[in-house]
């Protein structure tokens, strides 16, 4: 039997050829895909929930971690140079100065773009002088309440304030757009910032991208009230994802200029010129995206990096440190897994914090700081270090850390000492007794004393909680403990609705100045906590402010320092030891001292 014949006409063959072409091409395709390297994804964990992503309104280290990320300063810190160094970021070089220290201009690079956003109408944006105007502007509008308003307040950028003063009076909306002599953009790429006093170290407040990155008015204006979930910014990074106290994820921003690994590791530094030389010249960021966790109970967080969930955990927790580095060194199965770690004392400082308007524990008069002169000196900071802590911290004696500036390893005061007997000998004098017998002291005038300490329901505070209990209950104070999540507390402190809390603090700056600010009586309620307010610590700290770095300087740091130990304000307990540690597939890894960000400065091969 004849097969029928088939009839193939031009048109016909022409489509059966572009139909092969195309077929071959998604074979081909599907290779290449196959093929293609999986996105390097860095995975850890934060031991604490963030509050939100928009600089103006955030303090806590978590979310700056996060900003820091997403959005750019004109500078930053070198991040392999030890001792620090400030080098350009979206400027085009260090800022021309004038002799008395109030004139700083700063050209910014042509060429820099924000992420994508619907506000831009499908447009490229490029980042201007403008925009760091405006973002500036941000921190002294009262509608945001910024925690870091006295830090920009405190820059004294020549009439900034009176717009904040006005908008407070007419109770108006913040002015953004009329001029100021402190802050213009001279043209689309020149930015002159013009000071009331002199600021030696302005530089220091402009190399926080966390803080000081810049943001576009108009993604601010299309939705004011989603700013903290919704950060829009020029960094290397753009936000993917996010469940609140749960997960983060930021995704390599695909418009990213060409930025290339570059540092100035001192020459005797023998790893970070070996980084040097392995990532020179790569575009940054090596990685594609960064997963983080939100994991507040030490065990599961340990073992999330343990069984390798986890490609890094930051501060290894107190608890399994003896697991983690018995003696001081890696533990052998982590070893065998390839596990690297960097164990430094950080600037960082663990504080107990006096509400300086509780009825109980605030107040100037002798008997109030008797008291919390006598809870200082009954704390047992050693035995929390070696018990609770496990040996990662060092005793402080004042409020200024480790690597900066105004920071004395010599420096000794009662903020180091553990002295029960006279602790009971100070409660004595100043009338705090035990009159019916049950224990507890009273108040000079036979109130009820009892000291509520504002805590956290993690297991590691419910144990320091025990030593503070104890501590407490040697000298006849007695305690009680109201618990909350973390940022409830912050919260609430910041309201001023608490009677003692216990925090840490983290330097952000190379000045030890920056410590000395949760005294600073305009700072009540932002980062002095405290809500301290004396003239004579205000008036040192001014005058430091304005004068550089020198002899005088350092007499008036000393000056500071007893003045908080005399007021005791709070209780300046150890600057901390962290231990971080990473597999292998996280490479290229150095702990940051001052700043925030790290993620694109790695790399991730598994």
């Amino acid at each position: 039997m004849n097969k029928p014949s088939i009839s193939r006409s031009p048109r016909y063959s022409a489509a059966l050829l572009i139909l092969c072409a195309a077929l071959g091409l998604h074979a081909e395709l599907s290779a290449q895909t196959s093929n293609a390297a999986p996105p390097k994804v860095l995975r850890y964990a934060f031991q604490v929930a963030e509050t939100g992503f928009d600089p103006v309104q955030v303090s806590d280290t978590y979310s700056r971690i996060i900003t820091a990320h997403i959005f750019e300063s004109l500078y930053h810190y070198d991040h392999l140079a030890r001792p620090v160094r400030i080098k350009p970021l979206t400027a085009v070089d260090m800022p021309e100065i004038s002799a008395d220290f109030k004139t700083f201009t700063i050209r910014v690079k042509p060429g820099i773009y924000f992420h994508e956003h619907p506000a831009f109408k499908g447009q490229k944006r490029e980042l201007t002088a403008a925009d760091y105007v405006y973002s500036i502007k941000r921190f002294m509008d009262p509608a945001f309440k910024s925690p870091s308003l006295i830090d920009v307040q405190e820059m004294r950028i020549s009439g900034l304030l009176p717009l904040r003063e006005a908008a407070l009076k007419t109770k108006k909306p913040f002015d953004y757009d009329t001029p100021i002599p402190g802050l213009k953009a001279l043209d689309r790429y020149t930015l002159q910032i013009k000071l009331d006093e002199p600021r030696p170290r302005l530089i220091e407040r402009l190399a926080q991208s966390d803080l000081m990155g810049a943001l576009a008015r108009e993604v601010v204006e299309a939705a004011p009230d989603q700013i903290m979930s919704n950060p829009v910014g020029t960094g290397p990074f753009v936000l993917g994802e996010w469940r609140r106290s749960s997960k983060i994820v930021l995704n390599k921003n695909p418009h990213y200029r060409e930025r290339f690994y570059d540092a100035e590791p001192a020459s005797d530094d023998a790893e970070g010129q070996a980084m040097l030389a392995r990532y020179k010249g790569q575009r940054l960021p090596m990685v594609d995206r960064v997963e983080v966790s939100i994991i507040e109970e030490s065990q599961p967080r340990w073992l999330s990096f343990v069984n390798g969930e986890k490609d890094f955990i930051e501060r290894v927790p107190e608890e399994f440190i003896l697991q983690a580095a018995p003696n001081g060194k890696i533990a052998p199965n982590l070893e065998a897994k390839g596990v690297a770690m960097e164990r430094r004392v950080v600037p960082e400082l663990v504080l107990q914090v006096y509400n300086m308007e509780d009825p109980t524990v605030g107040g100037y008069t002798p008997e109030k700081v008797a008291l919390r002169r006598a809870i200082g000196l009954a704390t047992d900071t050693e035995r929390e270090i070696r018990l609770a802590r496990r040996g990662q911290a060092i005793p402080a004696q004042s409020p200024v850390a480790p690597h900066t500036s105004g920071y004395d390893a010599n420096f000794k005061s009662e903020m180091g000492d553990y002295d029960p007997a006279r602790a009971r000998a100070l409660l004595d004098t100043y009338g705090y007794k035990d009159l019916d017998g049950d224990g507890c002291r009273e108040l000079p005038d036979g109130g009820k004393l009892r000291l509520v300490f504002n805590t956290q329901p993690e297991a590691r505070h419910r144990q320091l909680d025990e030593l503070k209990r104890k501590n407490y209950s040697a000298v006849g104070l007695c305690t009680e403990f109201k618990t909350a999540k973390w940022p409830q507390n912050l919260k609430s402190v910041r309201a001023g609705n608490f009677m003692v809390w216990g925090v840490a603090s983290s330097a952000t700056r190379l000045d030890g100045q920056d410590l000395l600010g949760r005294m600073y009586g305009p700072s009540k309620g932002a980062q002095n906590l405290a809500r301290f307010e004396l003239k004579a610590f205000d008036d040192v700290y001014r005058r430091m402010m304005v004068i550089p770095d020198g002899p005088e300087r350092e007499a008036l740091f000393r000056e500071a320092k007893r003045i908080a130990a005399a007021y005791a304000p709070y209780k300046f307990q150890m600057h901390r030891i962290q231990t971080d540690m990473w597999h292998p597939a996280l490479q290229g890894f150095r702990r940051p001292l001052f700043w925030n960000n790290w993620w694109e400065y790695v790399d991730v091969q598994r």
